[in-house]
């Protein structure tokens, strides 16, 4: 079950997953909603992938990181599809050292990006607000996809060194884990070894990137407020702020999940095993369900797109 090495101690071959706990018997009843979860994550933001692509009009700085963020969002889901219905649905829990650690830099860096889009899309809001006439000006298209390009390298960047720093940890045969995948903050907890650089580099990268970014946005969304109030007509002032709804609703989407797991992470080790598991499951799999549906209904240029998208379909049959 493990690999010995004189000066790592004891590292695993495998990790074992957990499904939702005391409910091993009912795992193929809970695959059907995990399942129905991928499809509506799969199919929502591919269909928005879709329709910004192939529609002309949509090819502007607000939908572009839209598309950013869909397509950050499959990345998150693609990262734990194996596992989690490897468990539900084929009783699978084990999963090897060297996958694990490619599972959790996959879901952690996806997630990074997720949180830079989201902050790219309030300075967004920000600019087409506080200075409507030279918004194309400012975000051309090579800016967007600059901002694109650097925030996935800044991801990739700043999750490279974390699994080099788990290898050089002892496990000591500890090899059980929390979830249905693969997570920093519930791995670091296994190794019997010194983990003061792991947790100082984790808190490093949590600050600088979910840390900065909530803040950023918060000040955005305070400069948004401080020029809707400056607008004289009060139709004006509606008009302005029914384009933030969409982003708003994301940004709550994607924090409250992300600090509720935090907090069981850091504070909870009496908690049941059961709510660490829930929690984990809103943090990865709330945001990618709910935002093709609100961004769908509440974006009228989204959801006039799906539906002359779903009309072309119809009248080719």
């Amino acid at each position: 079950m493990g690999n010995s090495n004189s000066s790592l101690g004891f590292l695993p071959t495998t990790f074992i997953l957990v499904g939702i706990p005391g409910l091993e018997a009912e795992h193929f009843w809970i695959s059907i909603p995990f399942c129905l979860m991928y499809i509506i994550i799969f199919l929502g933001n591919g269909t928005i992938l879709h329709v910004i692509r192939t529609d002309a009009s949509l090819h502007q700085p607000m939908y572009l990181f839209l598309a950013m963020l869909a397509l950050a969002e499959v990345g998150v889901s693609v990262s734990t599809l194996p596992t989690v219905l490897g468990i539900f649905l084929f009783g699978t829990t084990e999963i090897s050292f060297e996958a694990c650690l490619f599972q959790m830099f996959s879901i952690h860096s996806f997630s990074i990006m997720e949180s830079a889009v989201l902050l790219a899309m309030s300075v967004d809001r920000f600019v087409a607000i506080y200075s409507p006439l030279r918004y194309t000006t400012i975000l051309t298209l090579p800016r967007i996809f600059g901002t694109g390009v650097i925030i996935g390298l800044k991801s990739i960047v700043l999750m490279a060194p974390l699994p080099m720093l788990l290898r050089r940890l002892p496990f000591c045969g500890h090899n059980a884990l929390s979830h249905s995948f693969c997570l920093h903050p519930n791995l670091i907890h296994l190794p019997c070894g010194d983990i003061s650089i792991n947790n100082i580099y984790g808190l490093f990268i949590v600050t600088s990137t979910f840390g900065l970014d909530s803040l950023l946005i918060v000040i955005s969304y305070g400069l948004i407020l401080h020029t809707v109030l400056g607008i004289a007509t009060g139709e004006g002032r509606k008009k302005a702020l029914s384009t933030c709804g969409s982003h708003v609703c994301a940004v709550l989407a994607y924090y409250i999940p992300m600090i509720g797991l935090s907090m069981v992470h850091r504070f909870g080790k009496h908690v049941s095993p059961l709510l660490q598991t829930m929690m984990a499951n809103a943090y990865l799999f709330f945001p990618p369900v709910v935002n093709p549906i609100v961004y769908s209904i509440k974006t009228k240029e989204i959801h006039r797109g799906i539906i002359r998208m779903l009309a072309k379909k119809r009248f080719r049959i």
